[in-house]
């Protein structure tokens, strides 16, 4: 989903810029996993004896960078930074095949080397394979409950000519969903995997990681169904625009 100035896609002149919009792709992911860590690290540093407030500066800090990455990067890949994103889009038909892959590829990428970069600020270790066990029945709904909510909003606003309000409107389900899902809505693949290599306040433990993105998936697919039934009657745009 792109903004109206982004290039269409399936055009040749989106074939063309290719590489531009992958780096923006990483880019952003990798900008998006420091703002997660490094606030977390942050927050567990300057508030040591309160969890709720660390996690009210975690997800402020997420919240705000959401917005600024995806205002920023929007006009030039579509800001998806999430592959639950690009693959509800290659779903719709809105992304090809190859360039649905290797969006993937840069997100994944783009995610792990923000998690060195946010422990290296911090003087850690560049990968330090996180201990924090997060698996449960509960946990793994929140996951769905989270990216379902996180496609509608984006899907939502486009589809009924509000895409200039996205990025406000990703922000604030993603700051938000941090406190009413008991994952804290991690609702990223590329986010998750990344989250593993930082044993810190948003870590998660690579043996629970796997379970975390089949929820997501899950939960696209639930998005992706109620999207077209809710929208029906509205045609795609071409005109949309992601996050997380």
């Amino acid at each position: 989903m792109k903004l109206d100035d982004a290039p269409e896609v399936g055009t040749g002149e989106i074939a063309a810029d290719l590489p531009r919009r992958l780096v923006a792709e990483a880019l952003g992911t990798c900008l998006l996993i420091v703002a997660v860590i490094g606030s977390g690290i942050m927050a567990s540093r300057l508030s040591p004896d309160d969890v709720g407030l660390q996690l009210l500066e975690n997800a402020a800090a997420t919240a705000a960078a959401l917005v600024g990455l995806i205002l920023v990067l929007g006009p030039i890949s579509g800001a998806h930074l999430n592959p639950i994103v690009t693959i509800v889009d290659r779903a719709f038909g809105t992304i090809g095949t190859r360039d649905g892959v290797l969006y993937v590829v840069a997100q994944v990428v783009g995610g792990c080397l923000g998690a060195v970069v946010a422990n290296v600020m911090f003087e850690l270790p560049a990968v330090e394979w996180s201990t924090t066990q997060r698996s449960s029945g509960a946990l793994w709904l929140s996951e769905v409950v989270a990216t379902v909510g996180l496609l509608l909003v984006i899907h939502g606003c486009v589809r009924t000519g509000r895409a200039d309000v996205v990025a406000f409107a990703v922000g604030l389900w993603i700051g938000g969903a941090y406190w009413f899902t008991s994952s804290t809505s991690f609702a990223n693949p590329a986010v998750t995997v990344a989250r593993t290599l930082s044993d810190s306040f948003a870590g998660i433990r690579p043996s629970s990681a796997p379970m975390y993105v089949v929820m997501q998936l899950v939960g696209g697919a639930i998005a992706f169904a109620l999207v077209r039934f809710l929208y029906a009657t509205v045609p795609s745009s071409g005109t949309r625009q992601h996050d997380r």
